[in-house]
């Protein structure tokens, strides 16, 4: 299984769900994904900043259904997702499905990876995406 992005997340066992690549900062600040220009709360740097990963599971903060979009390789209908992670902080993310269907704030989501087109080769790939948890 290759992956998109495999700098943003890992790639599970089988029936686990991703972990997200983030970080955390000397003053507890946690953060997605991980960089090393400074925490954003306190300013730390370097070995102030370290990797870690974040439980790919949270809750649904705000949703919205794209019906058109500018990039030729980002087929709409799709459905942009804000999620505050387990233990961690609010990532923009993609629905694993399109649908019409009424998002409500609160709903559990579960990391989960699809196959979408690679970067022109046309060889699959696998990217990150979050669908209701069951």
């Amino acid at each position: 299984m290759r992956a998109l992005k495999p700098e943003l997340y890992t790639i599970p066992a089988s029936g686990e769900a991703p972990a997200l690549r983030g970080g955390t900062c000397a003053c507890g600040y946690v953060f997605f994904p991980m960089q090393r220009y400074g925490c954003e709360k306190c300013g730390k740097t370097g070995d102030a900043l370290t990797p870690t990963l974040l439980e790919g599971e949270g809750t649904l903060v705000a949703s919205s259904r794209v019906l058109m979009h500018a990039r030729k390789d980002r087929q709409a209908p799709f459905v942009v997702l804000s999620v505050k992670l387990k233990g961690g902080p609010i990532v923009r993310t993609l629905l694993a499905e399109d649908t019409d269907k009424f998002l409500p704030a609160g709903l559990r989501l579960k990391a989960c990876l699809v196959e979408v087109d690679g970067p022109g080769d046309g060889e699959k790939r696998f990217d990150l995406r979050f669908a209701p948890a069951a």
